[in-house]
């Protein structure tokens, strides 16, 4: 609304001074009034003023909407349906050329011996994380008041989990388990364990796992048994299919399972969950942390049969590494036919081998790679680091560290995608490369084969137990294994974490000389060794890593918890645990 504007004479209180509501500008002299001409041009004015500041701002505005269509139309020429037209964007790295950077380096890689690394000393760093204090007691009468004299708490039914995946997913469902049936204090029945078409593993708990072994373990936390009473499953006329299933949602909280899943489970005394993989968040009260931990370090140990072969292996493996004082290094090698097709990465097979990796894709996976909206681009997926080490890319790597040719390798594997092609180099470089296969007779075997769950306990074992641990790929099985090494190795997980974003730079570079990409791998070693001991802020129960990659402090308790575990390390109640290796006497000190 326009102010007005009072006019005083001169000689007033105000000293001749004109005062404007508006803003308190002043005059030293009163202006005359206007007049009608006047007061119609200033209108004309400001209405031409109003309307070019309206179509200025309209055309901004269309400015505005249109830049937003022009970068996803940008987009779509490059990545989406129109690229094989306008052709691909070379980015840096995004090319697999380290065969070509292998031939020209080789002779330099393969005499190189003069700054071999020692075992002994890879690692630098040390840190013993603080155990909380005091340790929380896991069991369900405790938090809810009762005493030892008092009488236990009647179990609010019976829990079936049906378990899926490979070996550490199934291995991640198994200690969620544990801890939901403690959270909801119930009776957790052996979990089952799903087929599945891409893993082929028709193994139940028992084959991989010691079945009293991880009842005894778990007693006085969370009653196990084998199945479901008869008296339960009269009442659905024994057909598991009409027990109450539930569907949980990834990561439920604890106020999920209270408010939701408790209620069903006191109604009708038995339910089952099915997936049920990542079915409860890491963040959790620390009694119910501890339950995992318990589970995972302590309840789950392998069957007799792979913990006797595992034991074998170990023991080869150091007796082969006797020039490096009995340590070796385990390569998890994720170069298998159906990981390198499902990784959508590009080698150097041209398009006979995309041809193979659309056939294997379509095979395992059907039409889940075809979809409009999936845009495969392998460039881009090795430049990003989604690309699985190759076994020369490893190598290379490893002598680059210091590794010399004198160094043990274990390789964790399936079958590598053309071995006679890629896996030679790396026998180039390092020629004490050895397998379960290799370290196993054919007999020995024999009872794994088929079973790619067993087969991967074997690795999972000899890996375990090796100095120095490098994974290829991410996945269940390195994020497994880094926590459990943190757990022995006093909170360092000894693993090299290859920057591969960084690696297929280096690996692209035809001019690259080897005392600059030594230079580089050392750099990356250090790193590994740094971010070995690092450990994740825990805040009350306000985790947001994972309890099997980063599992302390909360599952030092173990420690303290059971004269099974002491200061010696007796592995041998640790899992799948080799209970003679020099390695573990150690392990703790």
């Amino acid at each position: 609304m326009k102010s007005k504007i009072h006019h005083q004479p001169n000689g007033g209180s105000n000293n001749g001074v004109i005062t404007g509501s508006d803003n308190g500008c002043r005059s030293e002299s009163p202006s005359p009034p206007l007049s009608p001409n006047r007061r119609v041009l200033r209108r004309q004015r400001r209405q031409t003023l109003l309307r070019a500041s309206s179509f200025s701002l309209r055309r901004n505005l269309r400015y505005l909407l249109l830049l937003p269509m022009i970068y996803a139309s940008g987009l779509l020429m490059c990545v989406g349906p129109f690229s094989g037209l306008v052709g691909w964007v070379y980015v840096p790295g995004s090319v697999y050329r380290s065969p070509e950077i292998y031939r020209k380096l080789k002779d330099d890689i393969l005499s190189d011996n003069s700054t071999a690394l020692e075992l002994s000393y890879v690692w630098k760093y040390k840190r013993r994380p603080k155990m909380p204090k005091p340790c929380p007691n896991s069991t369900v009468s405790s938090h809810l008041g009762l005493t030892s004299e008092s009488s236990h708490l009647a179990p609010s039914g019976y829990l079936i989990v049906e378990a899926n995946g490979g070996l550490n997913q199934q291995r991640s469902a198994i200690c969620n388990a544990v801890a939901v049936a403690g959270l909801l204090n119930a009776v957790l029945v052996i979990p089952q364990f799903e087929f599945h078409a891409i893993w082929k593993d028709s193994s139940t708990f028992g084959d991989i796992y010691d079945e009293d072994h991880f009842i005894s373990s778990l007693e006085g936390y969370v009653k196990i048994v084998r199945d479901v009473p008869d008296e339960i499953m009269t009442r659905f006329n024994y057909n598991m299919s009409s027990i109450p299933t539930i569907r949980v949602q990834a990561w439920a909280t604890v106020n999920y399972y209270n408010g939701d899943v408790y209620p069903v489970l006191k109604e009708h005394g038995v339910i089952r969950i099915s997936p049920f993989a990542n079915r409860l968040a890491m963040s959790v009260p620390p009694y119910i942390q501890l339950l995992r931990c318990i589970a995972n370090y302590n309840a789950l140990k392998f069957s007799s049969p792979i913990s006797t072969l595992a034991e074998k292996l170990v023991d080869r493996m150091v007796e082969k590494s006797s020039e490096t004082g009995g340590k070796y290094v385990s390569v998890h090698l994720r170069f298998e036919e159906d990981m390198v097709a499902f990784s959508c990465c590009l080698y150097e097979g041209g398009r006979a081998e995309k041809s193979e990796m659309d056939v294997i894709r379509q095979k395992s996976w059907k039409g889940k790679f075809k979809r409009r909206d999936r845009v495969i681009r392998p460039d881009l997926n090795r430049v990003n680091g989604k690309c699985p080490l190759s076994p020369l890319e490893v190598g290379m790597m490893l002598r680059g560290m210091g590794f010399d040719n004198n160094t043990s390798i274990y390789l964790a594997s399936g079958r590598i995608y053309q071995p006679e092609k890629h896996l030679a180099p790396l026998q180039e470089m390092f020629s004490r490369l050895y397998t379960k296969e290799s370290l196993a007779t054919p007999e020995e075997l024999a009872p794994f084969e088929g079973y790619s769950s067993r087969m991967a306990a074997l690795d999972y074992t000899v890996s375990l137990l090796s100095e120095v641990f490098v994974t290829t790929q991410g996945g269940n099985f390195p994020h497994f294994l880094m926590g459990h090494r943190r757990f022995l190795y006093g909170g360092h997980a000894k693993t090299v974490i290859p920057d591969k974003p960084k690696l297929v730079l280096l690996l692209q570079d035809m001019d690259v000389r080897w005392e600059v990409f030594k230079k580089e791998m050392k750099l990356m070693l250090g790193e590994s060794d740094r971010k070995g001991v690092m450990v994740p802020r825990v805040r009350k129960i306000n985790r947001k890593t994972s309890i099997y990659t980063y599992p302390l402090p909360e599952c030092e308790c173990i420690f303290h918890l059971s004269s099974n575990f002491s200061a010696t390390g007796n592995i041998q109640n640790l899992g799948a645990l080799h209970p003679t290796s020099n390695l573990m006497n150690t392990a703790r000190l």
